[in-house]
């Protein structure tokens, strides 16, 4: 029980700061797509969808494999099972047509020398692989992410680490190395507690999520340009954008919907604002660990997530939450 009312506690002041600060026109609309019907998909932490197909899968505890999941039944048509170890599977990307990466990024107790990202087939059908692996250590120190992310014209590989008030965006090298560890450049700050995330098809914004909203991101600079309410969800974690442009959402839990979003104006008006960073054009995503792409230092660094007084004022609930929790403790 104690646990429990530490949970409630942390999560409270984001989960109040959600629900104070949108209106009704920066909430996300959703239609439901499918249900997944695989009694085996019971926590979908991360996903991608091409076309009619949605591959998943299941967080920290599971073994190597991804899911294949027909969007028109919610039916699994293929599995994918790697080697290696899958010590704390937690995000997905996009690796070139009829490829995911999977990001073995979880690490709640922050005490992994480095990280694993494998490269892996999916489509309809069973298969065993041995995968692309790549190992990718943090110049700062242990991180916990949920979120890997593709650039989808240059293929260059992010993680975005995932801590309470505020987590950090990661760029990997432009080439990859199977040979040794990979170092990562941290590039700018990000929103606290994001589960997941996904380039936009422009390659110029980036869409993140906690469990309650999504927060748009505009390159070079990483800063946040809108945030809107995300659907009810059990414990939404999941985020995928179609190279239509089209968002999909999904859910920890059993038999649980996979979402289509609507964006709010907010969202929309920011995305179309923005001007364009970039005129480069790098070659295909299919090779993301030879494909060339624009300098992470060339990022202006760590911009600021939220504003101080939205900081100031949810610290203090927080705080307030706090004292009043370890009042009823002792008593």
């Amino acid at each position: 029980m104690r646990s429990l009312l530490v949970a409630l506690l942390v999560a409270a002041p984001f989960a109040v700061g959600a629900a104070s600060a949108a209106p009704d026109d920066d909430t996300a609309g959703s239609h439901e797509v499918t249900t997944f019907s695989d009694t085996e998909i019971v926590e979908s932490s991360g996903l991608v969808v091409e076309g009619d197909l949605a591959v998943t899968m299941n967080d920290s505890g599971d073994e190597a494999r991804v899911f294949t999941v027909d969007l028109r039944t919610g039916d699994t048509v293929g599995v994918t099972r790697f080697e290696g170890d899958a010590d704390d599977l937690e995000s997905l990307a996009p690796a070139g047509a009829g490829h995911v990466w999977v990001g073995d990024t979880g690490d709640n107790n922050k005490d992994r020398a480095d990280i694993e990202v494998t490269r892996v087939p999916v489509g309809r059908g069973d298969r065993s692989v041995e995968g692309e692996t790549f190992h990718l250590a943090y110049p700062d120190g242990a991180q916990d992410a949920e979120t890997l992310l593709a650039h989808p014209v240059t293929g260059r590989l992010f993680v975005v680490s995932k801590s309470p008030m505020r987590g950090a965006v990661y760029a990997a090298p432009a080439q990859l190395r199977a040979d040794g560890v990979n170092v990562l450049t941290r590039v700018a700050e990000a929103p606290g507690l994001v589960t997941d995330g996904a380039f936009l098809p422009d390659g110029r914004h980036v869409l993140v999520r906690d469990y309650v909203k999504a927060t748009v991101l505009a390159l070079p600079g990483w800063q946040p340009v809108a945030e809107f309410v995300l659907p009810r969800q059990q414990q939404g974690e999941a985020l995928a954008v179609r190279a239509d442009g089209t968002v999909f959402v999904s859910s920890e839990g059993a038999d649980q919907p996979v979402l289509r979003l609507e964006l709010p104006t907010s969202a929309t008006a920011a995305l179309r604002g923005t001007p364009d960073p970039s005129a480069s054009s790098p070659p295909s995503p299919s090779a993301p660990e030879t494909s060339p792409a624009p300098d992470p230092a060339d990022s202006p660094g760590d911009d600021d997530s939220g504003g101080p007084w939205t900081i100031v004022l949810f610290g203090a609930l927080g705080v307030l939450l706090l004292g009043g929790i370890v009042r009823f403790l002792r008593g």
